[in-house]
């Protein structure tokens, strides 16, 4: 398929399946009917991917996946090998081609699709891949009313997901562009643009994501761990692959429903399940990646969150060497301490937070001090512009830190890219052009007027350790030298031309035999 075409036929499907999204949802919020749109794609990614691999397992035997299963000779083998590559089974009579016949014949029923998911679900139970299925379509609530009053009502309205679903023609082996996958994401996008503050639990919109993980990926080529510890769908970290071979993925979410989202995404990204781990935790209350060490992280944490077991933290290898503890309503250093915490020898880091934490003083500015002082780890400020992200209007910064820093342990770099975009009406873009500029400032790390400067360790401390970017970069607009000799001739010239136009106007008055007012 030429690439115009895929294009093409990438645009149709991610506008028809939104514009289903939008006209079936009835009384649902669009973040609640996501739970239903995107579980049913994950279902069709996985009938798709089985149907493929049954095809070339039994291709040499000359029978299908549906005379295998009815086979004493071939069913257990069946199982048993879907179940090691696969990590999970449907069967015959669940398959999504059967689900599609049933919608063509007017005879679809929710229950029938409750008890398909059930029996997925059943075949991971005891396996190794039990942990990444384990609860992934809980969210997909087949018997809620909000769906449909009636088992009828409800089951029309997933009838007509199936058939707009069952349009779409895709090779998942053909790998020059994921139409599934790129449509799913897509779709996450769009329902976290109409989520209001609720978007951000789930989704880092995609050029902040792209400029990320060109940071944290710069130089690396293979990447045997990433990690994500506040990860939402996963989308920030799965983008690493754009710019890195990453052999396995890690990562922590707080909310259920995202964090089923997140695995969700993993194994329709074709991620095997042997190679992501994804936590369902509190990052600052669990560390699930204690004795992990990462050479990439990225993460856009929730912003100035309340750290929950504050009482923790001094037993907490990651937060009890600093000196203080991040304060209890603003968490935001305490999600970079534990990166910090998990970086290997030549570990990077690219975190998105509020500029709050450069500035702000008391234990905000002994942690801060620490991390440069001792451990002298940051290695970038950047500074990005307002009304980003989804849910908040507030700039962010993005804060590099490097382990190996190559020669820069004696200097940090700042850049302000807070002008650098393209307005729109609800958000500003950030433009390619605009993460070009911005990596390519910290790939050469050289002063750029009003732009960027390589700040010393010497300048740092006579800062006080304050890390606010206008201390380091001047953005502001040159005012232009005003002439005072001409501007006063001007001033001359106007009260000169004043006084002639009164003198007129008065002998106006007096030959008309009025008194003149002024």
């Amino acid at each position: 398929m030429a690439d115009n075409s895929i294009n093409q036929h990438q645009q149709e499907l991610e506008s028809k399946l939104w514009a289903m999204a939008n006209s079936l949802r009835g009384s649902m919020e669009a973040y609640e009917f996501k739970n239903y749109i995107l579980g049913m794609i994950f279902y069709y990614y996985l009938s798709k991917r089985e149907e493929d691999y049954m095809v070339n397992l039994l291709k040499d035997d000359g029978i299908t996946f549906e005379e295998a299963w009815e086979s004493e000779d071939y069913k257990d083998a069946v199982i048993e090998e879907a179940l090691r590559d696969l990590g999970y089974l449907i069967e015959p009579r669940y398959l999504f081609p059967v689900m599609v016949k049933q919608v063509e014949n007017s005879n679809f029923d929710i229950e029938y699709l409750q008890a398909a998911i059930n029996s997925v679900m059943e075949s991971t139970m005891g396996t190794e891949s039990e942990d990444a299925f384990e609860g992934l379509f809980d969210d997909m609530i087949l018997d809620s009313t909000k769906l449909g009053r009636t088992v009828k009502d409800r089951s029309l309205v997933m009838s007509k997901i199936i058939a707009t679903l069952a349009e779409i023609t895709i090779d998942l082996a053909d790998t020059k562009i994921d139409i599934l996958g790129n449509a799913y994401e897509y779709l996450i996008g769009q329902f976290a643009a109409t989520a209001g503050k609720k978007a951000g639990e789930f989704y880092t919109p995609s050029a902040p994501a792209e400029l990320l993980c060109m940071l944290a990926s710069e130089g690396l080529s293979n990447v045997q761990d990433a990690c994500d510890p506040t990860c939402g769908s996963g989308s920030l970290l799965l983008r690493l692959q754009n710019h890195t071979n990453v052999r396995r993925f890690w990562g922590q979410e707080l909310t259920a429903q995202t964090y089923n989202l997140c695995r969700m995404n993993m194994i329709l990204r074709g991620i095997k399940y042997q190679n992501f781990h994804i936590y369902n935790d509190d990052t600052l209350a669990k560390d699930n990646f204690e004795g992990k060490t990462f050479r990439i992280q990225v993460a856009n944490p929730p912003y100035s969150a309340h750290i929950q077991r504050p009482d923790q933290m001094a037993d907490d290898p990651r937060f009890n060497s600093y000196g203080k503890f991040a304060p209890k309503t603003k968490a935001d250093l305490a999600f970079l301490q534990h990166m910090i915490y998990h970086m290997d020898d030549d570990g990077r880091i690219a975190c998105l937070l509020p500029h709050g934490v450069l500035f702000r003083g008391s234990s905000e500015e002994t942690i801060r001090r620490y991390m440069i002082e001792k451990l002298n780890v940051i290695d970038a400020i950047i500074g990005l512009p307002a009304k980003l992200f989804y849910g908040t209007g507030i700039p962010v910064c993005v804060i590099v830190c490097r382990k190996n820093r190559n020669g820069n342990s004696d200097n940090i770099m700042f850049i302000d890219a807070s002008k650098e975009f393209t307005p729109g009406k609800n958000q500003n873009i950030l433009e390619q052009e605009h993460i070009e500029k911005i990596f390519k400032a910290y790939k050469n790390r050289k002063d750029v007027d009003k732009f960027a400067h390589v700040a010393s360790m010497d300048e740092i401390r006579e800062n006080g350790f304050n890390l606010n970017i206008p201390r380091y970069v001047d953005s502001s607009e040159d005012v232009p030298e005003v002439d005072l000799a001409k501007v006063k001739s001007n001033i001359d010239d106007i009260n000169a031309e004043i006084e002639k136009e009164s003198a007129e106007l008065k002998e106006s008055f007096r030959l008309l035999g009025l008194d003149y007012p002024f």
